[in-house]
Parts: structure tokens; C-alpha cells; sequence
């Protein structure tokens, strides 16, 4: 059978923890699902209306987070590193039980996410993956900020840029191919903030379950908490997880190259819809009998998917 088929969990999943935003303690469980079901939450708290898809269409809200609401208005928020570590795992179908409105922050990456879905085996199924070619240069723009995606042979190439007037996170650039190179540093990178818009995100009502334990805290010169950095890079690195999950909204993995400046997951959205807006932006292939190159998983190489 293809290492290229569709992918599940064998066994269902569970985390507990705050929501970062919410404070709310939330209990969340990855289940195994069918072939072509994709990944879909269901809010068990509710008893009705209560599945809601992960796709860039269902976004409403971008602010600090990834939110995404059903035509019901039930949403789940935070959802952009459980969909980056389900993307680098290679997992195409799952369904996601949580019985509140935010997915749980854990330790602020996907680090938590990936290490206890790897203590699992999976299920590979004898369906297809489906892959989402990019055919043209696309570009969205928002003042200084901007991001674009254009065609890739092989590869999905991301290269991001952070533009901040504090001296610790600075100008940090970072480019990563996700199939080829070894994510570790990416998947573990942590969300982080300026010690003093602490008070501004408060008075929007959000990060009430933020601390040293789920998020970087930069004050002045100094990093807060205790340890440090994960990695030199930590701060681009997690805006590039923040991408890669964001763009799993597409539903499928993607060929393309992407350059984002001091972007976020407003602009990852916004990019998405402009591609999707003309069925001539891109091509949706069916991988059969080759070999997709993939961080965790496996390292070989793709031959084609002309």
C-alpha cells in the first residue's frame, strides 16, 4: 500500500489543558475517521449544529488566533497548531472532539500535539492523497505587510520575515522546504508578545489563560521566562508553524512557494481565498504510486506529479 494513501490514527487521542485566549480548561480527542472525511470538529458540549469544518471559508476570525465558525455560528478558536502538527504528521482524516470553544494552548507550539499522537500507530488507507497544485504567482498586500505563493516543482517552500522595533526578536528571517527539512524547530517553537501589549490583548478580553507556560514574553531586552529560547530562530520559526496550519485550512497539502512579511493568519487566509477564487490559480492531483517526501514520516523523494 502507497505511503501516499490517506492517513488516520489507530487509536483516538486525548488533551486537556487552557485555552489560551478563553482560560477555560478544555478537554480535546483526536479520533480515527474514514477515507475523504478530512478533518471536521465536533463541539460535544453542544447537542446539535455542532460539527464545524477547518476551512479557510469558515474562518471569522484572524486576531491572535484561527478561528473558525459553522453556518450556525458555533465556533472552535486556536486551532492553527493541533492543524499544523495533524499536517506535519501526514494525517488527512480525523475527528476532533472538544467540549468547549478553543482547542488548549498546552505548551504554546505543537510540540505536545506531535510527541503524544507519535506514542500511537496509524491506519493507511487505500485511498489517494489529493494535492493541491500551485499554477500561478498570487499576491495580497496589506500596507507594508504582504504575502504571495507561486509555483513549485516539487516542494512547499516557505520563507517568512519579521520586521520588530525591539532588539530580541529584531529583523529574523527564516525559509524552510516542509517536505525536505527537518521540522523540529519549527514544530516547537512557542507563540510569544511584548511584555507591554499584555494589558492591551486583556482589555480585548483575550489571553486569559496566557502565561510562562504557553507563551514567550518579551520585555525590553530580556526574555521573561525561565530557560529562554527553544531555538535561535523561535520567533519566525513559530510564525511559520502559525502558516503551515493555517494553510492546512486548504484541506489538502500544497506545491507551492510561499514569502510572507510580517504576516500572520490574516494574510495566510487571505491568500487562500485569492487562490481559490479562479480555478486557474491551481490544479487539485491525485497521488498515486509515488513517493511524497515528508519531515516526519518519511524522506523520499517526489518524482513528479505532472
Amino acid at each position: 500500500m502507497s505511503l501516499l494513501n490517506q492517513k488516520t490514527l489507530k487509536n483516538s487521542v486525548s488533551f486537556e489543558g487552557i485555552g489560551l485566549h478563553s482560560g477555560k480548561i478544555v478537554k480535546l480527542t483526536i479520533n480515527p475517521s474514514e477515507p475523504d472525511t478530512g478533518i471536521v470538529f465536533k463541539r460535544i458540549d453542544l447537542n446539535k449544529n455542532n460539527l464545524v469544518y477547518p476551512s479557510f471559508l469558515n474562518v471569522s476570525n484572524t486576531s491572535l488566533n484561527t478561528t473558525i465558525t459553522n453556518d450556525f455560528g458555533v465556533k472552535v478558536s486556536t486551532i492553527e497548531h493541533l492543524m499544523g502538527a495533524l499536517f506535519s504528521l501526514g494525517i488527512d482524516n480525523a475527528l476532533i472532539e472538544i467540549n468547549n470553544e478553543e482547542v488548549p494552548i498546552l505548551d504554546g507550539s505543537a510540540k505536545n500535539f506531535i510527541e503524544k499522537i507519535l506514542t500511537g500507530d496509524f491506519v493507511i488507507s487505500n485511498k489517494p492523497i489529493k494535492i493541491i497544485k500551485i499554477n500561478k504567482k498570487i499576491e495580497f498586500k496589506d500596507e507594508e505587510r504582504f504575502i504571495s505563493i507561486e509555483p513549485s516543482k516539487l516542494s512547499l517552500d516557505i520563507e517568512f520575515e519579521l520586521k520588530y522595533k525591539n532588539k530580541i526578536i529584531g529583523n529574523q528571517k527564516n525559509k524552510i522546504n516542509v517536505y525536505n527539512d527537518q521540522l523540529d524547530d519549527i514544530l516547537n517553537s512557542r507563540t510569544f508578545c511584548l511584555y507591554e501589549d499584555i494589558e492591551m490583548i486583556k482589555k480585548k478580553g483575550l489571553a486569559k489563560g496566557g502565561s510562562l507556560e504557553n507563551a514567550i514574553v518579551v520585555k525590553d531586552e530580556n526574555i521573561i521566562n525561565k530557560g529562554g529560547l527553544r531555538n535561535s530562530k523561535e520567533f519566525v520559526n513559530h510564525k511559520i508553524l502559525d502558516c503551515i496550519g493555517d494553510l492546512y485550512t486548504s484541506g489538502y497539502r500544497i506545491i507551492g512557494h510561499i514569502k510572507c512579511s510580517q504576516g500572520g493568519h490574516y494574510l495566510t487566509n487571505q491568500i487562500l481565498r485569492k487562490v481559490f477564487s479562479n480555478s486557474e490559480n491551481f490544479s487539485i492531483v491525485e497521488i498515486q504510486e509515488r513517493n511524497l517526501p515528508h519531515t516526519i514520516i518519511n524522506k523520499t523523494i517526489l518524482r513528479s506529479i505532472a
